[in-house]
């Protein structure tokens, strides 16, 4: 199959309760059209998470047994999600283990809030949801209002509409 530019690379992407359902499963599907091996990971392994729109998605593992080192880069869906998970110390070490490793670390709309607590951001150019633009620019981010901003290995966007130029960042860094 063309264009399978992605063919052993693995990405982690976080669930939990109330995640933004379209942050979530368009960045999944697209980066598994494009060849990845995409893990979901969970406070819990094999639990069903809802998200805001009601659409379920299963965990394959939990967070706390996740490695950096066996991946290729990190997506952060929004929603309400990332607030809960941004408290457990396991996800902030990880996500700075993305980050100390110059792996892929791609936040969406409220994902940001991840990245902002683990203290990744500091000096790097991100844009996210209107909502937390405060809190970015708290946290020593460079804020800008565009649809996707790539900062070598660091990707970010705004909201749901945005997922189409979020997508083709991840692929540019993944690539």
């Amino acid at each position: 199959m063309a264009g399978l530019e992605l063919s052993g690379k693995r990405v982690l992407t976080f669930v939990g309760d109330i995640y933004e359902d379209l942050e979530l499963w368009y960045p999944k599907l697209r980066l598994i059209e494009a060849g990845a091996e995409v893990v979901v990971a969970g406070p819990e392994a094999g639990t069903v998470y809802a998200g805001k729109n009601g659409y379920p998605c299963q965990s394959d593992v939990s967070i706390a047994e996740m490695k950096a080192a066996e991946f290729d880069g990190l997506v952060v869906p929004g929603g309400f999600m990332p607030d809960k998970l941004r408290r457990d110390p396991a996800v902030l070490q990880l996500v700075r283990d993305f980050a100390d490793s110059s792996k892929l670390v791609a936040a969406i709309c409220h994902g940001g809030w991840i990245p902002i607590s683990a203290k990744v951001y500091e000096g790097v150019r991100v844009t996210g949801s209107p909502g937390i633009k405060d809190d970015l620019i708290n946290a020593g981010a460079i804020w800008e209002d565009s649809p996707v901003v790539i900062d070598r290995h660091f990707v970010s966007s705004r909201k749901p509409d945005d997922l189409p130029d979020f997508c083709r960042g991840m692929l540019q860094v993944l690539g």
